[in-house]
């Protein structure tokens, strides 16, 4: 047997063998418990800062990425509408060369 045979039958089995120990993890109930508490702790957690943020009135990722988003859509319609003020500039420029002088 060659080198790469032992390599790709040691990889099979150590695959085999993490298989097994995720299925089993998955089954066991205390490990099931354990990681709902942790999940929940982390949930716990990160509510707990956003309300102490809150309190300092100071403002979350997830706040300042809404505002990001708000500023962008901003942004976009300000430039539409010096886009359509450019028009219209252009519009009457060109009526008030076409209108007869008094």
């Amino acid at each position: 047997m060659s080198s790469t045979d032992d390599r790709s039958g040691i990889r099979a089995r150590g695959e085999e063998a993490v298989g097994e120990l995720a299925q089993a993890l998955i089954e066991n109930p205390l490990f099931n418990g354990a990681l709902a508490k942790a999940l929940g702790a982390g949930e716990r957690a990160v509510s707990a800062q956003r309300n102490a943020m809150g309190a300092l009135n100071m403002a979350s990722g997830s706040d300042v990425e809404r505002l990001e988003q708000r500023l962008r859509s901003l942004s976009g319609r300000l430039e539409a509408l010096e886009d359509r003020i450019d028009e219209l500039s252009d519009e009457l420029a060109e009526l008030r060369s076409r209108a007869p002088t008094a």
